[in-house]
């Protein structure tokens, strides 16, 4: 089985920053893609930033310039540099990783989620 374990989130006043992180372990040959979704209050869940296994990158438009998206691929971690918080960012933040168990054997993951609070 694969785990993806989140810490980082909280509360944090508007203008401020927080950083998450998320370690995958368990039954993992490689991974491809890994990245942070989120969902603010009574909306469905939307892509915030994505990291291929070559670090390539992709953003949400409205966090583009303020968070940063990386990862450490020995230790099956991702992280986000969130800066310039603001209202619209409160949300459960979740984490992805797209696994591969074997070759051929494709299955994505999330982390069971974080909460992140920004007060005006």
């Amino acid at each position: 089985q694969v785990q993806l374990v989140e810490t980082g989130g909280g509360l944090v006043q508007a203008g401020g920053s927080l950083n998450l992180s998320c370690r995958a372990s368990g039954a993992i040959f490689s991974i491809n893609d890994m990245g942070w979704y989120r969902q603010p209050p009574g909306k469905l869940r939307e892509m915030v930033a994505l990291i291929s296994n070559n670090n390539s990158t992709k953003y949400r438009d409205s966090v583009k310039g303020r968070f940063t998206i990386s990862r450490d691929s020995a230790k099956n971690t991702v992280y986000l540099q969130m800066n310039s918080l603001n209202s619209e960012d409160t949300a459960f933040y979740y984490c992805y990783a797209e696994v591969y168990k074997t070759w051929t054997k494709r299955q994505d993951y999330w982390g069971q989620g974080t909460q992140v609070t920004v007060s005006s």
